[in-house]
C-alpha cells in the first residue's frame, strides 16, 4: 500500500491529466448514448428528454449507495483502509508537489469557490429571466440554492476534520468536499441549461467542458491537501445525486408544461 501511495503522489499531475482525459471520454460516450436516445424518440414522434425517469432513479440510487459506502468507510477507526490511505496520500502529496505547482493549482481551485459560483449563478439566473425562460430559471435557482444547505448539513453531520498539513488553510469540516459538490451541481446544471438553449452542434463541447471543470476542481482539492480523496468522491456522489434530482424535476416540469 505504501508503494502505491508513493507512486500516486510522485505521478500526481500525470494522473490528474489522465483522469481528466478519461472523464471527458466517458462523458462523450454518455453524450453519444443520449444522442441516440434523442434521435430514436424523435423518430417515433416523442419529445426527447435529457434523462429518463428510470435512468434518473437508478443513477440517484447508485450515487446514494456510493456515498453511504464512503461514509461507512471513513467512519471506521482512524487506521482503517480508506482513512489510512487518505492520510498517507495527503502527506506524500505535500512532500512531492513543489510550491510553484501548488500555487498554480490554488489559482485553478478558485473556479469552484463559493463566491465564484454564487456570482456566476446570479448572472446565469438574470440571463435566463431576461431571455424569458422562467421554468429554466426556477430549476436553475433551486439547484444552485441547494448547494450550501445540503453540503453544509452533511458536513455538520459527519464533522470530519480537514487534513492537518494542507497547502491552503480553510475553515469548516472536510467531508464531503464543498468544491466537488458545488462544481458538480453548478457546472452540471449549467450544461443542462446550455443543452436546452444552444444549437445541437454545440452540445458535445458543452458536455465535455462541464465534465472537465468538475474533474479539474475536485482533484485540485486533493492535490492542495485541503481535502482527502474520499472527501472529493463523497462530494461528487452527493452532488450528482442532487443534480439528478434537479434535472429530473426540470424535465418532468417541461414535459408536463408541453402536454
Amino acid at each position: 500500500m505504501d508503494q502505491l501511495i508513493e507512486w500516486i503522489a510522485t505521478h500526481a499531475l500525470l494522473l490528474w491529466a489522465g483522469l481528466l482525459l478519461v472523464a471527458v471520454l466517458v462523458g462523450d460516450v454518455a453524450w453519444r448514448w443520449n444522442f441516440r436516445q434523442r434521435e430514436a424518440a424523435i423518430a417515433v414522434g416523442r419529445s426527447p428528454v435529457a434523462i429518463r425517469a428510470r435512468s434518473a432513479a437508478m443513477l440517484f440510487m447508485a450515487m446514494m449507495l456510493l456515498f453511504v459506502a464512503i461514509a461507512i468507510a471513513i467512519g471506521a477507526e482512524a487506521q482503517g483502509l480508506l482513512p489510512g490511505f487518505d492520510a498517507a496520500l495527503a502527506l506524500d502529496l505535500r512532500a512531492h508537489l513543489p510550491p510553484t505547482t501548488l500555487q498554480i493549482i490554488a489559482a485553478i481551485t478558485h473556479l469552484g469557490d463559493l463566491w465564484t459560483v454564487a456570482a456566476a449563478s446570479v448572472v446565469v439566473l438574470a440571463a435566463l429571466l431576461l431571455r424569458r425562460h422562467p421554468a429554466l430559471a426556477t430549476s436553475w435557482a433551486i439547484a444552485v440554492a441547494g448547494i450550501v444547505p445540503i453540503n453544509s448539513g452533511i458536513k455538520a453531520w459527519f464533522q470530519r476534520p480537514r487534513p492537518v498539513h494542507g497547502y491552503l488553510t480553510e475553515a469548516g469540516w472536510s467531508f464531503p468536499s464543498g468544491h466537488a459538490f458545488g462544481a458538480m451541481v453548478f457546472y452540471g446544471m449549467l450544461a443542462y441549461v446550455l443543452l436546452r438553449l444552444t444549437p445541437l452542434r454545440w452540445h458535445r463541447a458543452v458536455v465535455a467542458g462541464a465534465i472537465a471543470m468538475v474533474t479539474i476542481i475536485g482533484v485540485s482539492r486533493i492535490l492542495l491537501q485541503v481535502h482527502y480523496l474520499s472527501d472529493v468522491l463523497g462530494g461528487y456522489a452527493s452532488g450528482l445525486a442532487w443534480l439528478v434530482v434537479c434535472i429530473g424535476g426540470a424535465e418532468y416540469w417541461r414535459q408536463r408544461s408541453a402536454a
